[in-house]
């Protein structure tokens, strides 16, 4: 006869049918529900923050008695909003000038920005974390206060109404991006850079070869963060720019809304369709660099 069962058999059953796909324990049912919840959280939030892009290009196909019915499947699909709006501003060369502004931006603000990130990680002299605060101390200072200066000095240098001043400051670094690199030039081993230096590299070949290609990750947020901000900056295009051929894309749909929208004469079919042809791009290269957009986030938290 098999021997009577006790309390601890039991459990000991029932935690081996669990194990094996069985009846689920309290505590797993727990985690399910748990884990449910959150995802339940997370499809709400996404849905609050894509609701607003959908609609968008919604309203892009629908025709101008439409664009305002808030039905996220248009009544009456039409393309020729994606038509009109080319005819009706010069889009092809705001992206253009936005591009051309966009890239400078961000390639001389990284480039810049990690010279001097690299010389505050590497370089030990006197005075350094001094200096250190000093860059730092510059993002203390709101825009407004240097903006009547900066204009001087580019309308003294005669740039006023061209793309000059929307990207070339960025030749002198961003306290923020060098802050950012120098966090992860610190979590660097300084062996390779001592190697290279015994083997005869000089301090532009260390920081070129080897310091450069070991941040990458840093370098690709880097260059996504400011690439982001060139393309919807709005502010110096609208204090820089006085020529409709020198807008780049927000000072256009600056431009559209107060012509087509505010002004009168209601065509908001045109400037939905304008902001997503200009919305397009920003996705499609976060998309793109999402992976080390990430990674460059993860791993620049953990250093310094």
């Amino acid at each position: 006869m098999s021997a009577a069962s006790t309390p601890v058999t039991d459990v000991a059953r029932a935690s081996e049918v669990s194990r094996a796909g069985g009846l689920p324990t309290p505590n797993r049912r727990r985690w399910s529900v748990r884990r449910v919840l959150v995802l339940l959280a997370l499809v709400a939030c996404t849905v609050v923050f894509i609701y607003p892009f959908i609609w968008l290009i919604s309203a892009s196909f629908k025709p101008r008695s439409q664009v305002f019915d808030n039905k996220l499947i248009p009544e009456t699909f039409t393309l020729q909003n994606y038509v009109d709006v080319w005819h009706e501003a010069p889009m092809a060369l705001w992206l253009f000038n936005t591009v051309l502004v966009t890239v400078l931006a961000a390639v001389t603000v990284t480039i810049s920005s990690a010279m001097v990130a690299w010389g505050f990680s590497y370089f030990r002299f006197r005075g350094r974390g001094f200096l250190f605060g000093l860059v730092l101390a510059t993002m203390m200072l709101p825009g407004a206060v240097t903006m009547i200066p900066t204009f001087l000095i580019w309308d003294a240098l005669g740039q006023v109404g061209t793309l000059t001043p929307l990207w070339a400051q960025n030749l002198f670094g961003s306290a923020f991006y060098i802050f950012l690199l120098r966090q992860f030039f610190l979590g660097l081993p300084r062996d390779p850079f001592e190697a290279a230096r015994i083997d005869g590299a000089s301090h532009w070949g260390i920081f070129w070869r080897i310091a450069m290609p070991l941040t990458k990750p840093a370098i690709v947020v880097t260059l996504l963060f400011e690439f982001q901000a060139a393309w919807t900056d709005l502010m110096r295009p609208l204090i820089y720019l006085r020529d409709s051929s020198t807008f780049t894309i927000p000072r256009g749909l600056k431009a559209l809304l107060d012509q087509y929208g505010f002004g009168g004469n209601w065509h908001w079919e045109i400037i939905v369709t304008a902001s997503v042809i200009t919305t397009i791009p920003m996705i499609v290269l976060f998309f793109l660099g999402q992976r080390h957009f990430i990674e460059g986030i993860a791993t620049t938290g953990s250093k310094g």
